[in-house]
């Protein structure tokens, strides 16, 4: 019993954990796997006694191909829900996304890309100047460039991606389309109030902003402190723009009613895979996850166990790197 607790325990790190929680709990799995020699026998000697069995290394081979089966298993189940481009026929040449590194709409993009392991290059906005986007017409984020063609808005960029690796479907609609819709007129809105939500969260925000994104030395000063100054009363007036009362109560409200939609499933349609709307929720929430207002959500709500499933279902990213 012992040995399934653990064994539990190091599944729900992985399931909920950050990186170097992974990779702590990857190595207690393969410790837990390779046990010591004193838990090997008494594992091996009941199982001997479970099947009639008296040779002893015998037994240890059957109690390690059982465990090592058990965490294959589960390897396996990730790598299911990890798709691949499923259509030969988009296999673009180069696309580039124009975002704002904690931008939630951008990060949706990027989870859909991540996902479905289509290759593309970052151009990192300034917002002061956006230079980089002097060439368009369109002056928001994201822009996505897919072979020279310009596709805007997170939502229309997702839908046309989405028919191009699966042009004999429709997009998605009913419960799916709904939860993608509160994501973009709800979710989205609960965020900038909570990121901003003290002036020394404001300038944690601005300090994960300004490292990420394209600033020089002077700019990466001014927009860390007068940014972070100028979103804290922003966001107040969002927060009354949206008949917020209380940031917390309102982030850990949204989380708990995506977790309610949930209704026990993994993901939302069911089934081993993530479909769009899964996407669009994990994006928006990506940027603030190990900000404090993420951590505080995933202490206070349930959303944890579904936050870390999809970080696997998702994985690596497919940023080409420069």
């Amino acid at each position: 019993m012992r040995r399934v607790n653990g064994l539990a325990t190091v599944g729900r790190a992985l399931t909920c954990g950050g990186a170097v929680e992974k990779r702590l709990a990857q190595a207690a799995l393969m410790s837990t796997c390779s046990s010591s020699s004193l838990n090997s026998h008494i594992f091996s000697q009941k199982l001997a006694d479970r099947l009639g069995l008296s040779r002893p290394s015998l037994v240890r081979r059957v109690a390690g191909t059982m465990l090592f089966s058990v965490a294959a298993s589960s390897l396996a189940q990730d790598a299911l829900a990890k798709e691949k481009p499923r259509s030969e026929k988009f296999l673009p040449k180069e696309v580039v996304l124009y975002q704002y590194e904690a931008c939630p709409f951008c990060n949706k993009v990027k989870a859909f890309l991540d996902y479905y392991n289509i290759p593309y290059k970052i151009v990192e906005v300034n917002p002061i100047s956006k230079k980089e986007i002097k060439w368009s017409d369109y002056k928001k984020v994201p822009i996505l460039k897919v072979d020279g063609e310009q596709m805007v808005d997170s939502s229309d960029i997702i839908d046309k991606l989405f028919h191009r690796i699966n042009p004999d479907s429709s997009i998605p609609d009913g419960e799916e389309k709904k939860w993608r819709e509160w994501v973009d007129n709800h979710l989205v809105h609960v965020l900038s109030p909570n990121i901003y939500r003290s002036t020394s969260e404001a300038l944690e925000s601005f300090d994960y902003i300004t490292t990420h994104g394209n600033f020089s030395f002077t700019e990466r000063l001014v927009a860390k402190y007068a940014g972070a100054a100028a979103m804290y009363f922003v966001s107040k007036k969002l927060k009354k723009k949206h008949n917020i009362t209380d940031e917390r109560a309102a982030l850990y409200k949204a989380a708990e009613t995506w977790v309610d939609a949930l209704n026990g499933r993994h993901y939302l349609a069911g089934g081993s895979k993530p479909n769009l709307a899964d996407l669009a929720v994990f994006g928006v929430l990506r940027p603030i996850r190990y900000l404090t207002s993420g951590k505080d959500m995933v202490e206070h709500t349930r959303i944890g166990e579904w936050y870390g499933r999809m970080e696997n279902a998702v994985g690596e990213s497919a940023r080409i790197k420069e």
